[in-house]
């Protein structure tokens, strides 16, 4: 087989930069291990930036999310029993964000790639990359206990943190950092009418608090766990009550109840690995940098990624042009590093940590007060969680 641009991963990133690449004439191959029922089904979180919904419409993306999404101008921020509105929309400028799950966002560009004539296999085992520092790279795989060889000009590794594509560049030229929190998120997905029209992050004594949403008979929440806790300690009254006492207050703020119908525990971490190229392979999304899930980054830096990777592949293929390819890598860690930073913000300042004292928790509380009380520190707050816009980072390097 032989394709310009052989993509590893149909997540997002891989998804999303087929379909940008498509629209630039530009052939690509995606291989993906899982079956689409699987890539489909596997529910995630959705937050849409501002410039990831601006993307995706401009892409011809963004019809069903416009129907189904939800927009959302501001967020609350719940301490001390008492709710703070942060209004993003004000602050920024008429900015917002769109609940729109994640596996939605696949749903919708899997099915425009294969209207489109696009290839994705599905299904395909043993994924390993070669001669990457050639002007040929190669993608050894298997499929239906047949060997294949993909030969491409370029490879795009977008298979996510345990994949093979960032283990395929040399370990002695990675450069990698890590930050593991000791604390995970147990998550519910629940059939029960809408608590709040907006997000909650609630700082409690007894540990964080989310309530988001997924429709309005499809409620998602979270609960701050011990990362290693088996599932089986959280029935799903013990649940509840976790959540009642972490978000009810004075203020005559209720809960809703309903049914759980699934829920799990991820433990969190920071990750980013500066070396997102190496050689014709590019790393983009989960397999490049993870952010905890507080400040909603993972999916919008993904598409900033490919977006990015997209135009660079285009004025290669188009003129020639290896400069934007070049520099690739500095031009998304400019972005990366902002995200992680507010990642980390968010987490630090809503999150109670083991060991914590009083100094801790009096600290975080003044950070709290002063973001709610301050116009400048909740319009940085704002500014980051709408994203900034999606072209900041390379009309400034």
């Amino acid at each position: 087989m032989r394709t310009q641009v052989g993509i590893v991963g149909a997540g997002p990133a891989g998804l999303l930069l087929s379909h940008l690449l498509h629209l630039q004439g530009i052939e690509s191959v995606i291989l993906e291990s899982r079956s689409r029922e699987e890539i489909e089904g596997t529910i995630r979180a959705g937050v849409l930036e501002q410039g990831t919904v601006d993307l995706l419409t401009e892409s011809g993306l963004g019809a069903r999310m416009k129907r189904e999404g939800q927009v959302h101008h501001g967020i609350y921020l719940r301490v001390g029993g008492r709710s703070h509105r942060i209004n993003m929309h004000e602050l920024t400028g008429g900015r917002a964000v769109t609940v729109y799950a994640q596996h939605e966002v696949i749903k919708d560009i899997v099915a425009a790639r294969l209207a489109d004539g696009g290839q994705i296999i599905f299904n395909v085992k043993n994924v390993s990359l070669h001669d990457l520092e050639s002007t040929t790279p190669k993608i050894h795989f298997e499929q239906d206990d047949k060997k294949v060889e993909l030969s491409c000009e370029f490879i795009a590794g977008c298979d996510g943190y345990h994949g093979v594509a960032r283990q395929s560049i040399p370990a002695e030229k990675r450069k990698e950092y890590v930050r593991q929190y000791p604390f995970g998120w147990l998550g519910i997905l629940a059939n029960a009418p809408t608590s709040s029209a907006e997000l909650i992050y609630a700082y409690h004594e007894k540990g964080f608090a989310l309530v988001s949403t997924r429709s309005p008979k499809i409620q998602r929440l979270y609960i701050q766990c011990e990362p290693t806790d088996p599932i089986g300690n959280w029935p799903d009254n013990r649940i509840w009550d976790e959540l009642h006492a972490r978000l009810e207050g004075n203020d005559g703020y209720q809960l809703i109840e309903g049914p759980v119908t699934q829920k799990g525990i991820v433990a969190m971490r920071s990750f980013v690995c500066e070396t997102m190229q190496h050689g014709r392979l590019f790393l983009a999304g989960d397999s490049a940098h993870i952010v905890p899930p507080t400040g909603a980054k993972g999916l919008n830096l993904a598409a900033a990624d490919v977006r990015v990777l997209s135009r660079a592949l285009n004025a290669f293929f188009k003129s020639g042009q290896t400069e934007m390819l070049e520099r690739y890598s500095t031009t998304c860690l400019k972005r990366v590093w902002r995200a992680e930073h507010f990642s980390w913000w968010m987490t630090s300042m809503l999150h109670r940590a083991p060991g914590d004292d009083d100094f801790q928790q009096r600290i975080q509380c003044s950070q709290l007060e002063y973001v709610v009380s301050s116009r400048s520190a909740a319009t940085s707050l704002a500014e980051n969680y709408v994203g900034m816009p999606i072209n900041e980072a390379e009309e400034t390097i």
